[in-house]
């Protein structure tokens, strides 16, 4: 998901969706493995953080507070972008069990 919003930030202004697809045609992308991906990343960057915490907790100096307190950062904003991605799924959900047929 970081990814993504990544790529989109970086594409030029002008450039719109429909010259993207017909400069280099991407293939189908599964929407279970994309989330699936996702929350590897943000399970990897929480694991990351809880290690560089235990390593400077141990003394260690190659690992800095500076590096320790960044990395917790990334993980919790990580963890709340998927948390209201969640939130997001759970109410469309809703939407659309409560549409009447």
């Amino acid at each position: 998901m970081l990814t993504q919003l990544r790529a989109a930030a970086t594409r030029p202004a002008g450039m719109d969706n429909s010259s993207v697809a017909a400069e280099a045609p991407v293939g189908k992308a599964n929407f279970s493995d994309l989330l699936k991906s996702s929350l590897e990343q943000v399970n990897s960057a929480q694991q990351t953080s809880e290690k560089l915490g235990q390593s400077f907790a141990m003394g260690d100096d190659k690992v800095s507070l500076s590096d320790v307190m960044i990395s917790m950062q990334k993980a919790n904003i990580s963890f709340q972008a998927a948390v209201q991605v969640r939130n997001k799924l759970v109410s469309a959900y809703h939407d659309i069990m409560n549409m009447q047929v």
